[in-house]
């Protein structure tokens, strides 16, 4: 008996793995298609000039929220408000504090108490008072005070009931966002009908000198944990996301950097507070949305880097916030189920959540069951090691060349880096990734559905900042 389980599970893990490799090479040559199509679809120097002169350039809102970030809070806000770009606000939401974010923000930036009528679209937690620079420089920043949410939708709802544009740019306060950030995703939506959302790429910031709010010079994390996640992001966007976009089927927009239809996003409902991946939530309540009142849509990635990142610097940080990341995913499909399968949702609906629940989310299990099957078959002796290398190797030459397609599409799209030295520490980081980070990986995205199973008590957490140190900015 046991023979003809272990003999099914072999079968069934192979089958599985080999779907897994054809989807990757799906996606492969589905973001060359998306990318190849980014490259020709307009002439970016004749689409800025446009929009500059146009007196009906769209404007766009910035949503930041704040939560005890003294560290970088002013460095992160003057590169917010460096965007070139003719008509945007920065909304900057101080979700309760406990440091002097604020007071550094009041200091730095002149800011003083104004009366304002908050009128609330979406229900969040109480609104305190809003904030206006003194300073002409910083007219274009508002800074809202709240009580604290819990997590960075309810901050992010905050804003969008102070936003005063009809699109708005979702991002970390945390985050350096490159001066053509706005025009990059605002290109796509003047460009195509019925765009709801546009995601731009993402890079690691840990380790890149900083001078006025902007990266000066970027060169790779040299410490394993965000160096690991510097090529997990190239992987995401460049490939994965790239990928879903050329059919129209992408899964989420990064709350880091995104670009989305306010109006959509209010009539959706805003960000679920209660949400743990707000994200990919969002996007699907969006699309949902849509859907459900006959209205076209696209969601589109595009590969330009607009926005650097200080990941987390340790296995700590990462591990609470690939933690909340695994709650976040089961939480989004137990909430979302209707969607699933349905052909109402179109490619949500058959395509994309679909896949995410066979190969991202179960994928954590079947590896941890796969590793104790292996465990008791080497204990009773029921390898056949010679097989068993072949199969690793096998798999681990398919990683590399991913990762080695990943950092060719990033080098020759002019991204992240630009010495072809700096990437060779992103080849060693993909060397490495199947001994070291993924394992970790699949544990806490395992501990994360195990504490939602057991209803454990979540919150947002805090993101530990190293910020710049003094001879790498200018601030």
């Amino acid at each position: 008996m046991n023979e003809y389980f272990i003999e099914f599970y072999g079968f069934t893990i192979f089958a599985y793995s080999i779907a897994l490799i054809i989807s990757y090479v799906i996606l492969m040559w589905l973001a060359e298609i998306s990318i190849i199509r980014s490259k020709t679809s307009f002439v970016e120097s004749y689409a800025k000039k446009v929009i500059d002169k146009s007196p009906y350039t769209p404007g766009v809102s910035i949503v930041a929220p704040a939560y005890n970030e003294e560290r970088t809070i002013v460095d992160n806000v003057t590169s917010l408000l460096g965007q070139d770009y003719p008509k945007f606000e920065v909304v900057i939401v101080n979700d309760g504090s406990k440091d002097s974010t604020l007071e550094k923000l009041i200091d730095n930036f002149k800011l003083v108490e104004v009366p304002y009528d908050y009128v609330e679209l979406i229900k969040t937690k109480p609104f305190k008072r809003l904030f206006k620079s003194t300073d002409p420089k910083f007219e274009k920043l508002i800074v809202v005070d709240k009580v604290n949410g819990g997590t960075k939708a309810d901050a992010v709802n905050a804003g969008l009931n102070v936003a005063s544009y009809p699109y708005f740019v979702n991002t970390d306060v945390d985050c350096i966002l490159t001066k053509d950030a706005i025009y990059q995703c605002i290109l796509p939506v003047l460009d195509k009908d019925h765009v709801i959302a546009v995601s731009g790429a993402m890079a690691m910031s840990n380790g890149c000198k900083m001078s006025n709010g902007q990266i000066e010079e970027a060169f790779p994390p040299h410490s394993l944990v965000p160096l690991f996640q510097t090529l997990e992001y190239m992987r995401s966007f460049l490939i994965g996301k790239m990928g879903w976009s050329a059919i129209n089927s992408m899964p989420n927009v990064s709350g880091g950097y995104g670009l989305f239809n306010r109006k959509i996003v209010i009539a959706a409902g805003g960000y679920s507070s209660d949400s743990f991946a707000e994200d990919m939530d969002m996007l699907i309540r969006m699309v949902g949305y849509c859907c459900d009142f006959s209205q076209k849509y696209k969601v589109i990635q595009i590969p330009q880097t607009c926005c650097w990142t200080e990941g987390p610097p340790n296995i700590k940080v990462l591990a609470r916030q690939r933690i909340r990341w695994g709650r976040g995913l089961i939480q989004t499909f137990s909430q979302h189920k209707r969607f699933i399968f349905n052909k109402k949702y179109k490619q949500l609906g058959l395509v994309t959540l679909p896949y995410l629940l066979i190969f991202e989310f179960i994928a954590p299990v079947i590896e941890f069951i796969g590793v104790v099957t292996l465990i008791f078959l080497a204990v009773t002796g029921a390898v056949n090691w010679n097989t068993a290398l072949v199969i690793f190797l096998a798999i681990y030459a398919f990683c590399i060349t991913l990762s080695v397609v990943v950092i060719f599409y990033d080098y020759t799209l002019g991204g992240s880096y630009k010495k072809i030295k700096d990437y060779l520490w992103i080849l060693l980081a993909a060397m490495l990734e199947p001994f070291i980070y993924h394992p970790m990986v699949v544990f806490f995205s395992l501990k994360g559905y195990w504490n939602y199973f057991i209803n454990k008590k979540a919150v947002w957490g805090e993101m530990t900042r190293k910020g710049f140190s003094p001879e790498t900015k200018n601030a």
